[in-house]
């Protein structure tokens, strides 16, 4: 075990950038940069609403998790075709690589695409090819986890899980994601229950808006393996420690939270509360190209805001994002030795 009391705050920056982390909670389509928007829009002839990238990142200010929907749907105007799919993920990947990040677990919502008349197999292989390439190039392994959107029906979830099922191959699991607010996790109880009997892993957002008692529900009903979000856990004692006891992991955004006003500031943020009740809690980027910052960014602006948190808290996200990520043990024993080596080396 490293010692973290050797390793002085102002190194702390640098680790955190320079350590080995997963993601398990970034929307592929959030990661869409305006300019790569306008280059697709350009290519597929797709007229958008606003003039320039600088009118696009404008409008990215967001009065609730409704307010950045509306725009995040717009923006996925552009993508039609596989090469588009490609394209955005390796510029994901991209980013990825210079945080540092080992392993990814990407959502994508196929029904943003379906309904505007766009093959679920480009979406898929434009994907998985990208995750090929950064695997090949990077060294970067990655999962893609299917979404169904929550404001739309059970039986369009079901629709779209059927569409998707020839293509099986090249994803693990299925996620809920959306709008939360009044659609809660039991809407989807037999959808779940279909991909759980397909072996596939299940994730689902609960407790961003919507109240703690969906974190419950998530658990109960669809039986998830994580919670995306669940900041709002700490307003029910007993849920928190129901959490720490199923070592249920937590896949925490806290730039999102901000920008989408679940908190007022980073500096407001109960992460450190999450990690003081032993939670499983890790640190992502959720849809980054609108909420203002990719992985690093959100470790190092949440550690500058919150100086409660040391290289203690730092090493048990990382190790944290390995223990939830959806891999087998020898891969997370390999992540968690980089890890070692790495705190090992910055107390020296």
């Amino acid at each position: 075990m490293p010692d973290f009391d050797r390793i002085p705050r102002d190194r702390l920056p640098a680790l955190l950038r320079q350590m080995p982390k997963a993601e398990l909670h970034i929307h592929i389509e959030g990661s869409l940069e305006p300019e790569l928007i306008f280059r697709l829009a350009e290519r597929n002839g797709v007229a958008l609403a606003y003039p320039s990238v600088q009118a696009l990142r404008e409008a990215y200010a967001f009065t609730d998790l409704q307010s950045f929907l509306d725009i995040y749907y717009a923006g996925a105007s552009v993508l039609l075709k596989e090469a588009d799919f490609f394209d955005m993920a390796w510029a994901y990947f991209e980013k990825a690589a210079a945080d540092n990040v080992v392993h990814a677990e990407l959502f994508f919502d196929p029904q943003t695409h379906t309904e505007r008349g766009v093959p679920i197999e480009a979406v898929i292989l434009g994907l998985h090819h990208a995750c090929q390439r950064a695997h090949a190039e990077f060294g970067i392994t990655s999962r893609l986890i299917l979404c169904f959107l929550r404001h739309l029906s059970e039986d369009d979830a079901f629709r779209t899980l059927d569409a998707a099922l020839p293509y099986r191959e090249y994803f693990v699991g299925v996620g809920l994601d959306s709008s939360e607010r009044d659609h809660p996790p039991e809407k989807f109880a037999r959808v779940f229950a279909r991909c759980r009997e397909l072996g596939l892993h299940v994730v689902a957002h609960a407790g961003e808006e919507g109240p703690p008692a969906y974190i419950d529900s998530a658990i109960d009903v669809l039986k998830v393996e994580r919670i995306d979000h669940g900041v709002r856990c700490v307003e029910d004692p007993g849920l928190v420690a129901r959490l720490a006891a199923l070592r249920m992991p937590l896949t925490v955004c806290p730039l999102s939270n901000v920008k989408l006003c679940v908190f007022s500031s980073l500096a407001a943020h109960n992460l450190p509360q999450l990690l003081d009740a032993g939670l499983v809690v890790t640190i992502n980027s959720d849809d980054p190209a609108y909420f203002g910052g990719y992985l690093n960014d959100n470790f190092v602006q949440t550690f500058e805001a919150l100086p409660v948190l040391g290289a203690r808290h730092a090493y048990t996200l990382a190790r944290n994002s390995f223990e939830a990520s959806f891999v087998d043990a020898p891969m997370r024993a390999d992540w968690q030795r980089r890890l070692d080596d790495v705190f090992v080396a910055a107390a020296v």
